[in-house]
């Protein structure tokens, strides 16, 4: 496999979007992440989004993922000689369906670090049993109940956003959200996360067509923004995981385009942020790789565009 040459290599970037974790099974920590990010792109910050990494194992339940929170800035503060400014904003895990209470879960978040931003809540859940249901094991719905919403309203009062991860068929779900709370920032994960496997494998046309509509509703909504990024990952369908070699950049410009320019279209540039998803998306891609293809896939907006997508409009969400 030859190693592609880095596009535009002196681009400011700020990642907005990664993991750290430390299991027995798996680790992404500092080091992993400093290679990739240092791997030929100029990234000069990140972002963490909350993957149920490192909680408390002792102390009330609720209070339990601000040990998450520890844990990142902890990494932060082992970075800062570093070249890109990791985890400068860290976006953390609370249980809204705590309703009002979750009010100090979300303070104790903001003591464990100066650099927490918001609460990314995870929505995604399907009726197939081939599809995962998100870590946070949520209910159908959820993001239409009673409790949630009572504990979504305490974000605003704190000026925290709120990252949303769920599947396509649940952006309508999403933006009666974001039409209830136009006070709150809502930052769209991965698409929307468009789906590709099990019932929906071989249907992408289709998917595509649903998707393209309900976007655009949800980019009516003035206080949502768009990541573009975590498109590639085994849930979407493309398969290039099971390849015995990696996409090229070109190959997954090719591929996911279209999504890519919908959006943009329908957000404009000031609200888009391109993501890498590390290190879940490395199961099809080198972050190298990765960031050549959103390079490509950019090419055709001007510099003021690019400097938003690529840096801006993450460093104005996430208060960097």
């Amino acid at each position: 496999m030859s190693i592609e040459e880095v596009l535009e290599p002196e681009r400011p970037i700020c990642d907005p979007h990664h993991h750290l974790w430390d299991r027995p099974e798996s680790r992404y920590v500092l080091d992993d992440l400093l290679a990739d990010t240092g791997s030929g792109h100029n990234v000069i910050s990140t972002v963490f989004v909350e993957c149920a990494a490192s909680y408390r194992t002792s102390g009330p339940a609720e209070l339990r993922p601000v040990g998450e929170t520890e844990f990142v800035d902890a990494i932060a503060v082992a970075a800062e000689a570093s070249p890109t400014k990791v985890a400068a904003g860290i976006v953390s895990f609370a249980d809204l369906n705590l309703g009002p209470h979750v009010g100090v879960v979300l303070d104790a978040h903001a003591e464990a670090s100066t650099r927490f931003r918001g609460i990314r809540h995870a929505a995604g859940w399907d009726a197939s049993d081939e599809v995962r249901n998100s870590h946070s094991d949520p209910p159908e719905g959820m993001l239409a109940t009673a409790a949630f919403r009572r504990g979504f309203a305490e974000l605003a009062a704190r000026g925290l956003s709120f990252d949303a991860w769920l599947y396509h068929p649940q952006l309508p779900e999403l933006t009666d959200l974001a039409r209830a709370f136009p006070e709150t920032t809502i930052v769209l994960d991965h698409f929307g996360g468009p789906l590709g496997i099990g019932p929906y494998e071989g249907k992408r046309d289709e998917i595509y067509a649903t998707w393209k509509t309900a976007v655009a509703e949800l980019a009516a909504c003035g206080n949502v923004v768009a990541k573009l990024g975590g498109l590639v990952m085994p849930v979407n369908g493309w398969g290039f995981h099971k390849r015995d070699e990696p996409p090229s950049s070109d190959e997954l410009a090719a591929a996911t385009r279209d999504w890519y320019l919908r959006a943009i279209d329908v957000f404009g540039p000031d609200r888009c942020m391109f993501e890498s998803n590390f290190p879940v998306d490395k199961v099809s891609c080198s972050y190298r790789t990765l960031w050549n293809s959103f390079k490509k896939i950019a090419s055709a907006f001007d510099e003021a565009e690019k400097d938003a997508m690529f840096r801006r409009t993450a460093e104005r969400v996430y208060r960097i």
